[in-house]
């Protein structure tokens, strides 16, 4: 097993970048060059960074009180998660599978923030119960839908608006497994394509919050199961485990202080998943100790380097590292990769005793060691667990 934690290098931070930001990526043990992306909707805000794991368990009843106390949100207020809610009720009564309550409730965050909006130049949605005013065109309501999607009142109702939105989205063909900006946008075909992503992280802490953990739940022959996210199959939060192995060495531990993620026993070959939608930081051959690029051959404990590894950026600044990989990724830097995508497979390239997958979790977009976090708990929290890892 590798007994270092990846490569060195110096840090990304998503909150201080724009949006459409171009930075150059270096690598400071390496002697290689640099590598290009763009930051875009996959960055979010700072203020939106909160990563601690959900405490909620998967329930399997996913039973949704609209008029008891509601979670608290520091973003977010009573109103806006009773309408959250809804929404979720509303999805639950037309049968539509967690991830599409994910996916609305991310889609209402962006156009509304969950509030009723009326509409300043729509006269008669100001004499109707509303919780703010906006000024978008004739759009109303948490969903923001103009005129097309029905009348005032009915677009001011939240669970017409909501079982408008369902109805649009789960005639999309494979809804379920597009990005959810993607599957967003072609229900709402919004002037800003790309704003629902950086949504998705609290949308599905919301959902979980209001219905029993739903968000951890993946769609396995015909029946939603909690905490079962892997091979392809996607949970409801957007993740899935990048492959079925179990965990061998783990995140920090006393004798690997150093050890920055954790190890994934499997057989050479065996297919890497990216483990949520995002974009490709980095995809190489990470230099030895020595600055040799000698990745198309097995390593061996103390050689250093990641051999072939893939880094991505996902919504909310976190980062994802795959290392060790048995030849170079099938990805490439500035790729999209869609979650359950095949990117490589396992190895053991680079700092390695056999073929396992070094798997690292890091938050606000930095992929230096000070920021990586233990991926069991995390991707546990995904309804993503690596096997073997309690």
């Amino acid at each position: 097993m590798t007994d270092q934690s990846g490569p060195r290098r110096r840090p990304i931070r998503v909150g201080a970048l724009a949006a459409a930001l171009t930075a150059a990526l270096a690598f400071l043990c390496c002697t290689g060059g640099t590598g290009a992306f763009f930051l875009t909707e996959l960055g979010g805000n700072a203020a939106e960074q909160q990563l601690t794991p959900a405490s909620v368990e998967c329930t399997d009843d996913f039973e949704v009180d609209i008029t008891g106390t509601m979670p608290r949100f520091a973003r977010y207020g009573e109103r806006q998660l009773r309408n959250a809610a809804r929404i979720i009720v509303v999805g639950q009564e037309m049968k539509v599978p967690p991830r599409g309550w994910v996916i609305a409730v991310a889609t209402a965050m962006q156009e509304s923030r969950l509030l009723n909006l009326a509409n300043r130049t729509v006269a008669e949605s100001q004499n109707i119960p509303h919780e703010g005013i906006g000024a978008d065109h004739d759009s109303v309501g948490l969903f923001q839908q103009r005129a097309s999607w029905g009348t005032v009142a009915q677009r001011m109702n939240p669970e017409y608006a909501s079982r408008k939105f369902y109805e649009k989205l789960v005639d999309l063909p494979g809804w379920q497994k597009l990005p959810l900006t993607v599957a967003a946008q072609r229900v709402q075909i919004s002037a800003f394509p790309d704003a629902y992503a950086k949504h998705e992280e609290l949308a599905a802490r919301i959902v979980d919050a209001l219905a029993g953990g739903a968000a951890r739940t993946a769609l396995i022959g015909g029946k939603e199961v909690c905490d079962a996210a892997a091979s392809g199959e996607i949970a409801a939060s957007g993740w899935t485990a990048p492959i079925p192995g179990g965990v061998g060495s783990g995140f920090r531990t006393a004798s690997r202080p150093a050890h920055n993620g954790v190890d994934i026993a499997a057989p050479k070959g065996t297919l890497i998943r990216v483990a949520a939608t995002g974009r490709v930081l980095v995809s190489r051959c990470d230099p030895d100790r020595r600055g040799r690029h000698s990745c198309d051959v097995d390593g061996w404990p103390g050689k250093g380097g990641c051999g072939w590894f893939v880094d991505v950026l996902h919504a909310q600044g976190i980062v994802t590292r795959y290392c060790h990989m048995v030849s170079r990724p099938r990805v490439a830097v500035g790729d999209t990769v869609e979650a359950g995508e095949v990117i490589g497979e396992v190895g053991s390239s680079g700092n390695s005793s056999g073929p396992h997958l070094h798997f690292e979790v890091h938050t606000d977009g930095d992929r230096s060691s000070r920021s990586a976090i233990d991926p069991v708990p995390f991707m546990r929290s995904k309804g993503a667990p690596l096997k073997g890892a309690g």
